[in-house]
């Protein structure tokens, strides 16, 4: 197998040691400090489940790695729009993506079935940009459930979790996310095969819509915001209005919302990727969290005010953070 991590920042990185670490031909492509000590030194990786090193081939120029049968997307996923120069060298006929991304995917409604086949978010591929360069056939969808940081340059610290769902768009156990599935076992990482994606999208979703958000705009850790009162209310009502909107497209979520909070707080003071994104002054990634689900909201006809409410506040944040 070869492959590529286009992003190989601290989940990216992550998951091409490990897949380094289980005989794959892997290129990570990265830039800057990060990428010149992952060519000195390797990726190093600090994990409560052991430390190790994995010296991949990295650099920053995809047209030096060539076509590969695999892209791990690690890139943030309002980066996709533009990453088509990026990505075009490591594409041939039958290349899959496998896009590690929060929020509602590009592809979510890719071989949907229903009333709503084929609908284009707009908020997550606005004008089909995103399309335009990764093809929703390429597609296969991957929900991460373990946490990172890069502590330094080339070093990328595991928290918690090793967890990375995949799945088809049209809900079929195909050979690709199989052989995929297995690399990524063989270095150590959970990584099931979902028959119907949809439904972890949502599970994740349900943290990501709620804590990301409030993260950044109270500057609060994960634990701080279960144990104030007042956040922790507003997070239920839009876990509770997020339920609403999947229920509506046909799906349901099979974790209670108090069970949700209570996976949080124990994460401790773990400070969101909203929240680390808006201290580095960085581009917060919240249409496909916030923006899409108000969006799918419209289409479907459920009320979620509170949704709204916090779009408007963030996206106003959000402005001004690329001002």
């Amino acid at each position: 197998m070869k492959l590529a991590v286009l992003g190989a920042g601290a989940i990216g990185a992550y998951v091409g040691a490990a897949l380094h670490r289980a005989g794959a031909d892997v290129h990570l492509i990265a830039r800057g400090p990060h990428l010149t000590a992952m060519r000195q030194h390797g990726v190093r990786v600090l994990s409560p489940r052991g430390d190790f090193t994995a010296r991949a081939h990295a650099t920053d120029d995809p047209a030096e790695v060539g076509p590969v049968d695999f892209v791990f997307l690690g890139l943030k996923a309002n980066s996709y729009a533009a990453c088509g120069p990026l990505i075009e060298p490591l594409l041939h006929d039958t290349t899959a993506v496998v896009a590690a991304q929060n929020g509602i995917p590009w592809w979510y409604f890719h071989r949907h079935g229903g009333p709503h086949d084929g609908y284009r978010v707009e908020s997550v591929d606005p004008d089909g940009a995103v399309s335009a360069v990764l093809a929703p056939e390429r597609a296969i969808g991957c929900v991460v459930y373990a946490a990172t940081e890069l502590a330094g340059p080339g070093v990328v610290r595991h928290l918690e979790g090793t967890r990375f769902s995949v799945g088809e768009p049209d809900r079929s156990v195909s050979a690709r996310c199989t052989a995929f599935s297995e690399a990524m076992r063989t270095g150590g990482l959970k990584c099931p095969v979902e028959p119907d994606l949809r439904g972890d999208v949502w599970l994740k979703l349900l943290g990501n819509i709620s804590f990301n958000p409030i993260s950044a705009l109270a500057r609060a850790t994960m634990r701080q915001m279960c144990l104030h009162g007042g956040t922790r209310k507003v997070i239920e009502i839009m876990m509770t209005e997020t339920l609403a909107v999947a229920r509506a497209l046909g799906c349901e979520v099979g974790v209670s919302i108090e069970r949700r909070l209570a996976g949080a707080e124990r994460v401790g003071d773990h400070r969101t990727s909203t929240l680390q994104d808006l201290e580095r002054g960085k581009p917060l990634e919240l249409d496909v969290l916030l923006a899409a689900v108000v969006e799918l909201a419209d289409i479907t006809g459920v009320e979620v005010p509170t949704l709204r409410t916090v779009h408007a506040i963030s996206d106003l944040l959000a402005l001004r953070i690329a001002a």
